[in-house]
């Protein structure tokens, strides 16, 4: 299990792949590196590709709160360095996407190439998130669980896919309710809208039509905003990279196999 360790946290990832460029994959609130196993085999297929545990999350450590975005996006270029990566490509979704505009904004010399999914320059309101957070510490992750599962996926693929749905609510369920409100916390307070179009670096932004936590409207707006980006939206809800794997892959791939090699 390899582990990184940078001052109060403990960062969980693994890298996998055999290919000449990194890709690195930043996972969403409340989930962990397994989030992204249905398209793993396909990446890894065509990159090196390093997944980890945002902080708070799956077996990354849970320092002490607040957490911020820049702790976040410094947790990421820690991570490089750790590895001896220098210019990577990036995906993330959701809170993941926060992650990669604050790298694309904050170190451009860092990424290549961003793929953002299912995400925007600020996401859901403060009341929204101060629920969430009193919800996670007061009485727990079970409480949360069945509504997330209808706001990331859509009703025929839960209805279809019980056993999938019930790995998700158990990785779900098992995030620490301190992580988990930390990263909320994060996302109360971050607004990129005045920030995103300082971002050089050719972008992917990945939609889902049905996602009612980053509406595609969102992100279609998010695309408008940057300077260089490319747009596709898929028939999906906010998991994107689960419920439409082989869709996810393939965009993400054809839009990597237009850049030039980044690192070494």
């Amino acid at each position: 299990m390899p582990i990184a360790e940078i001052e109060d946290v403990r960062l969980h990832y693994e890298l996998s792949g055999a290919g000449a460029e990194l890709l690195v994959l930043s996972n969403s609130l409340g989930s962990s590196v397994r989030m992204w196993d249905k398209v793993i085999p396909a990446l890894e297929a065509h990159h090196r590709v390093l997944r980890y545990d945002t902080r708070g999350h799956g077996m990354s450590s849970v320092p002490a709160l607040p957490y911020t975005l820049d702790q976040l996006g410094r947790d990421v270029l820690f991570l490089l360095d750790d590895i001896g990566a220098n210019r990577v490509n990036f995906c993330g979704l959701s809170l993941g996407g926060i992650t990669g505009q604050w790298l694309g904004i904050h170190a451009p010399q860092r990424v290549a190439r961003l793929v953002l999914a299912n995400t925007s320059t600020c996401i859901g309101t403060r009341e929204m998130w101060d629920q969430r957070i009193a919800t996670a510490k007061g009485v727990g992750m079970d409480a949360l669980a069945s509504a997330i599962l209808e706001r990331w996926f859509t009703q025929p693929f839960r209805d279809h896919h019980p056993e999938e749905m019930t790995f998700i609510r158990r990785m779900f369920a098992s995030t620490d309710p301190i992580g988990y409100a930390g990263c909320c916390g994060v996302l109360r307070s971050t607004d990129l809208r005045s920030e995103i179009n300082s971002i050089e670096a050719p972008c992917l932004v990945i939609a889902g039509s049905h996602d009612p936590a980053t509406p595609a409207s969102d992100s279609s707006a998010l695309s408008a905003a940057l300077p260089n980006s490319q747009y596709i939206e898929l028939d999906t809800s906010h998991f994107s990279a689960w419920e439409r794997p082989d869709e996810f892959a393939h965009a993400v791939l054809a839009f990597l196999a237009t850049g030039e090699q980044t690192n070494g």
